[in-house]
């Protein structure tokens, strides 16, 4: 799942990116094959450091359509993504019970609402639900909801919950996507609320 950054931010992550855009496409191909080998069997958050670099690979690799051209070989487990046919590498975010799985690579659905697996779908579309409720708090004024005299004690309450939530999230619903994929990545973060990587402890 790709960040969306502020614009002032945008040139600094093509900066970032520079270092895989000057590795010829075998590198590149290879470094993000044994970096894939180092995130199977294993969840991971979307802030972690490793993903973050992986992230920036992921947009040179696409650009230059690396996994099309068969560069590099994908780790065991891994299958091609629909969208794209880099190997599948699912994002549980949010927005998984309107857009389903995203992928990591190109950012687009790669495991559509009516493809999740049959024994979570219930439970993934509860849990996006109810988070969306919670997260539709810091939208209130957008929606044209009056906001009440208490709104900060009611944005505050809405974030506890979400932290709640997006612990859920990685603690639970995504590893047992493991069962399904060789790695997940989850959100563990939510800027409308102010909800940061850091205000997450998973045990």
């Amino acid at each position: 799942m790709s960040r969306d950054l502020e614009p002032k931010f945008d040139h600094l992550w093509k900066e970032y990116t520079g270092v895989f855009m000057a590795m010829d496409d075998l590198t590149l191909a290879r470094w993000m094959a044994q970096t894939l080998g180092q995130f199977a069997g294993r969840v991971w958050r979307l802030s972690h450091p490793l993903l973050l670099t992986y992230e920036l690979a992921a947009r040179a690799a696409h650009d230059r359509q690396i996994w099309l051209k068969g560069m590099g070989i994908v780790p065991t487990d891994y299958i091609p993504a629909e969208c794209c046919r880099a190997p599948l590498f699912p994002v549980l975010s949010r927005d998984v019970a309107e857009v389903g799985l995203v992928c990591k690579h190109c950012g687009e659905a790669c495991v559509h609402p009516e493809d999740l697996p049959v024994e979570m779908k219930s439970s993934l579309i509860e849990w996006a639900e109810k988070y969306e409720k919670v997260h539709a708090v810091a939208h209130w004024e957008e929606d044209g909801i009056k906001l009440p005299h208490n709104y900060d004690r009611q944005l505050e309450k809405a974030a506890i919950k979400a932290e709640k939530y997006l612990l859920e999230n990685g603690d639970k619903l995504a590893l047992d996507l493991l069962d399904y994929y060789p790695a997940v990545a989850w959100e563990d973060q939510d800027e409308c609320l102010s909800v940061r990587p850091e205000d997450l402890c998973v045990k």
